[in-house]
């Protein structure tokens, strides 16, 4: 008789390094390699455990204290956009997609530096080269998208210009947004606001019940427009809920916060081989 095995990957913890959400806190992240022809599995698997993917990687906040990171997601089905997410609709009504396999080019390149130098030119991306930035988006070991949003010929004076792009993973329950960027001169525009209501579109469309946007940290201003989308869950002690208030949910460091790490690794529930894998 054949029994099906988990997949038996190994975890990591990073040592502490500034915070980037929280100022004078450190952050520590637990992390597993992503490879192999059960790659997708694992991802779509520790996806829903609060994971997310860096190329070949994928990582969970662990610091020693605090446990403010929470992995959020929209569910699709209840989603209903708010005055101004309408508004953001209407205004890139005008933008056409375009999902392609993930390939980088010196136009999503160019538009990403201009990013870059206009709101992260401190982070810790902000050294990153083409040839480290098509690793980001081309060292990918799953089902991945890169979604490009340009304007049309017919708008004047932007023919076909690329005016915002998105990395995304698609998992077997959604779209994960793996990492965004777009033309910081369009400010009005609410470009990032627009990516992820376009995401809930196409997870619509395409049956898939959520879209992942990362982690949701309270007292973060970094984060704070993620609360703004209704249908809001976040992963919290072990399992999915619904935001609720934002006020609710507290920044504040605790020693007894964190489960120590071993106790960490050995409640992660990972896919199983079934019979005629390997």
């Amino acid at each position: 008789m054949r029994h099906t095995l988990p997949i038996a990957p190994q975890f990591y913890v990073t040592a502490p390094q500034p915070c980037p959400y929280l100022e004078g806190r450190s952050e520590r992240k637990l992390f597993t390699a992503l490879q192999g022809a059960n790659a997708e599995r694992l991802n779509d698997a520790l996806s829903k455990q609060g994971f997310r993917r860096s190329q070949n990687v994928l990582y969970r906040p662990s610091c020693a204290e605090c446990s403010a990171c929470l992995s959020a997601r929209i569910r699709v089905a209840d989603f209903r956009p708010n005055k101004s997410q309408r508004r953001a609709l209407r205004r890139n009504a005008h933008l056409r997609r375009n999902a392609t396999s993930p390939w980088a080019t010196e136009e999503q390149y160019a538009l990403f530096r201009r990013y870059l130098d206009s709101r992260h030119a401190d982070g810790g991306m902000a050294d990153m080269d083409i040839f480290e930035f098509a690793a980001m988006i081309e060292e990918t070991p799953v089902r991945s998208r890169v979604v490009e949003y340009s304007a049309p010929p017919e708008v004047p004076g932007e023919p076909n210009r690329l005016t915002a792009v998105c990395l995304t993973d698609v998992l077997d329950d959604g779209l994960s947004l793996v990492y965004s960027f777009y033309d910081p001169a369009k400010t009005q525009f609410s470009l990032g606001t627009y990516i992820i209501l376009d995401h809930v579109e196409l997870a619509r469309r395409s049956n898939l019940p959520y879209v992942y946007l990362g982690y949701w940290v309270p007292g973060s201003r970094k984060m704070h427009y993620k609360a703004a989308f209704s249908a809001l869950e976040i992963y919290k002690n072990g399992r999915w809920q619904d935001l609720g208030d934002p006020q609710a949910h507290s920044a504040e460091t605790h020693p007894l916060s964190v489960e120590p790490i071993a106790e960490q690794v050995a409640r992660i529930a990972l896919p199983e081989i079934g019979p005629g894998t390997r």
